[in-house]
């Protein structure tokens, strides 16, 4: 019991990092109806922005998430402006394709300019932490992960849902035509939907270097359970992706105490069951 309790905290510590990787991919989608293949790689540039900030600055990745984040978020306007946005309006196999393109290249970059070595920051702050709950054990970097990804998860909630701007963000997305008639600019907003994904990847990845290394694949395994995470959850649905991030963390956590071979599995089988009897997700509408 006591292995199947700790199972259970770990997957709801690693669930919120999934959520918060899902954010920017159900974010984009649900305003746009775009799918970005390189959300992955903007993960794997924040890692690899809090590593070298770690090593030329020598910050701790907590201190290098504001950087991360501004970082990866001016990564993704450069990503809209430079390709997503020239797509829009066209065939979506066009915005496939761009998307991913720009995985590929953004991977390969990584590869050319930092090789395929990991990168790790030793001893983080959040390393010497550690709480024991009765039998439960909290590594630092674990809960720091967590906490993280929750605040920032419910930031970008909050200001999709209780802001003007958020407000115009999704009247963008839910009839362009209506919004532009009402002075707000869809292709302004869209823009910002990139920046708001570059700064919740960016976080997530400065906050992944507590616990994890950087290389230019580091993204793919977490973009991979984000897409599992947002069709669970529902895209376009923010609260959704929060909610079946935590589900399938716990789902992974409960797998791998029995059968570690099998998480994936467990995580998909999941969602399997949930889309025979609810095909738009949890909290999906459509």
């Amino acid at each position: 019991m006591t292995d199947l309790l700790q199972s259970v905290v770990n997957g709801l510590l690693i669930g919120a990092v999934f959520a918060l990787v899902a954010v920017g991919l159900t974010l984009i989608y649900g305003v746009m109806d775009v799918i970005n293949f390189a959300h992955g790689e903007m993960v794997m540039l924040g890692m690899y922005t809090s590593f070298f900030a770690w090593s030329l600055l020598g910050l701790d990745p907590l201190l290098s998430i504001p950087l991360a984040g501004v970082s990866i978020a001016l990564t993704g306007a450069l990503m809209y402006f430079g390709a997503v946005g020239r797509v829009l309006g066209r065939s979506p196999l066009a915005q496939v394709i761009v998307t991913f393109g720009l995985q590929v290249f953004l991977r390969g970059l990584a590869q050319f300019l930092w090789t395929p070595n990991t990168r790790t920051v030793p001893r983080p702050w959040a390393a010497g932490l550690r709480w024991e709950i009765g039998p439960v054990v909290i590594g630092g970097p674990q809960v720091i992960m967590a906490v993280g990804a929750l605040l920032a998860t419910g930031a970008v909630a909050y200001f999709m849902n209780r802001t003007r701007l958020g407000g115009a963000v999704r009247a963008a997305g839910e009839d362009p035509a209506a919004a532009s008639l009402m002075g707000i600019d869809p292709r302004k907003m869209y823009a910002l939907c990139w920046v708001i994904a570059g700064l919740a990847t960016g976080v997530a990845g400065a906050l992944l270097m507590n616990s994890y290394s950087a290389s230019p694949t580091a993204g793919v395994s977490f973009v991979l359970m984000a897409f599992v995470v947002v069709a669970f959850g529902g895209f376009g649905s923010i609260t959704g992706a929060a909610l079946a991030g935590l589900l399938v963390g716990v789902a992974q956590g409960v797998v791998g105490l029995y059968a570690p071979s099998y998480t994936l599995a467990a995580a998909l089988a999941l969602y399997l069951v949930v889309v025979l009897v609810r095909p738009q997700g949890l909290l999906g509408t459509r």
